[in-house]
């Protein structure tokens, strides 16, 4: 299959503007042909860095990363806006891009003036455009509106012409970046629709996407792009899952920095230590300004010293998959001899949903001594929470909840699953199916 895109050591540099930098005269960039060239290392911003790739004719190719990680860079330079500062690109055929919302449109002019205007752009002849001019009308859904001036269009509408008169100019290769995330739904599923009728002409799709899910569903091979350089190109799903668990590695250890942030903000505004539960009380209000993202109350008559969590291997970390071995880890520290105490932990959802708790008195402990410092463990051998962003609570308290103390969201984690699903409950489960029903696939470990 021949290709409709190639990349070979593909590589542009930014010129860093920032004061203190070297300006490039206009003698200099005419004399060396660049803007860049002849710049030390530090004076350049790599956006893409020895980048090869190709893409079928035909197909459906998917590129994504986190913001600034090139993607948009990328695509420019397909378009041919931007000129590669390294390697080289070969585009096959005619492109339509919708890289920049409303680019190319002008504000005080009409929306009709701006499609035949935008057409020429794009390659088409005026006879052409107006063949073609109410196919485009009636697929943005803007007939009221296309005598109005496009200043007063919303960002949806801007997307809703765009679209319509790229995906009219008949090109051979489109490109889309994110723009479609800006229309409403119905639209969006009509824009779907139309590519895979183009891809099933045999046309070509580049598609910039945060939209992972779209991205399985959409595309035949992937690319994900991180700091300008390929980390993985594959199929869809592989790559989208990898992208996630390094998303997840990434936000967990956010997630640690800000706990020992905490814990250092604690320690440093804690008093001296003394046995006094009154003198240690007066030390919680100094404690609490300097850490106010934990919710904390208690009398400190036990404390809670340090949290974490652990893998089922024991090592300290803040990003799990659903079904992952959990272990919950407190250090507690009693000021003095107690005789009624329960230790209890709390999972919660950000938006404050209570997805799962319990303590020593639920699960059947009676208390008898807790004196000095010890450690409590929750050893959860599967954890099948959703997708998603968590907290923790801690505490330790009176059988007949008098606090002792007391913490909110003294923990936060992310979860991530190897299945869909929606909720924040993951329960081991499979499908069975009985009488005449098939399917194309059928996932190992089920049953038809």
């Amino acid at each position: 299959m021949s290709y409709a895109i190639e990349a070979r050591g593909l590589g542009k540099d930014y010129r860093r503007m920032a004061a203190g930098y070297k300006l490039r005269t206009l003698k200099s960039a005419l004399l060396e042909r660049s803007l860049t060239q002849g710049l030390r290392q530090d004076e350049l911003i790599p956006a893409v860095r020895d980048l090869s790739f190709t893409v079928d004719r035909g197909e459906a190719f998917a590129v994504i990363g986190s913001n600034g990680s090139g993607k948009s860079t990328l695509l420019k330079m397909v378009a041919g806006i931007l000129k590669p500062t390294a390697g080289e690109i070969k585009v096959k055929g005619r492109v339509a891009a919708l890289i920049e919302l409303g680019a190319g449109f002008h504000p005080e002019i009409s929306g009709r003036e701006n499609v035949f205007i935008n057409g020429a752009v794009l390659g088409l002849s005026r006879r052409e455009i107006e063949r073609r001019y109410d196919e485009i009308v009636e697929f943005s859904g803007l007939a009221k509106f296309m005598d109005e001036p496009v200043k007063n269009y919303s960002s949806g509408m801007y997307v809703r012409l765009g679209f319509s008169v790229a995906i009219h100019t008949d090109p051979d290769i489109l490109l889309v970046d994110e723009v479609l995330a800006v229309g409403d739904e119905a639209f969006a599923h009509r824009c779907i629709r139309r590519i895979e009728e183009f891809l099933a002409r045999g046309r070509t799709v580049l598609l910039v996407s945060h939209s992972l899910g779209l991205v399985e569903e959409f595309a035949d091979r992937c690319l994900w792009l991180d700091a300008g350089v390929e980390r993985l190109t594959g199929n869809p799903r592989r790559v989208a899952d990898a992208y996630r668990r390094a998303v997840a590695e990434s936000e967990g250890r956010e997630h640690q920095a800000a706990k020992e942030h905490r814990e250092s903000a604690v320690q440093t505004a804690s008093a001296p230590e003394i046995d006094s539960v009154a003198d240690s009380a007066d030390g919680e209000e100094a404690q609490e300004s300097e850490a106010a993202e934990v919710l904390r109350w208690g009398t400190r008559e036990a404390e809670v010293v340090t949290a974490r969590m652990l893998s089922g291997d024991g090592t300290e970390r803040y990003n799990f998959v659903s079904g992952d071995d959990v272990v919950f880890e407190i250090r507690v520290k009693a000021r003095k001899r107690l005789h009624d105490f329960v230790f209890g932990v709390g999972i919660f959802t950000f938006r404050g949903l209570e997805c799962w708790g319990t303590n020593t008195t639920l699960a059947g402990f009676e208390s008898e001594v807790l004196s000095g410092e010890v450690t409590v463990r929750v050893v959860c051998p599967e954890l099948r929470l959703g997708p998603g962003e968590y907290s923790l609570d801690v505490a330790v308290h009176g059988r007949d909840g008098y606090a002792y103390d007391y913490q909110r969201r003294i923990l936060s984690f992310t979860m991530t699953a190897r299945e869909q699903g929606v909720g924040v409950y993951f329960p081991r489960h499979e499908w069975e199916f009985e009488g005449d029903v098939k399917w194309s696939t059928v996932p190992s470990g089920h049953s038809e």
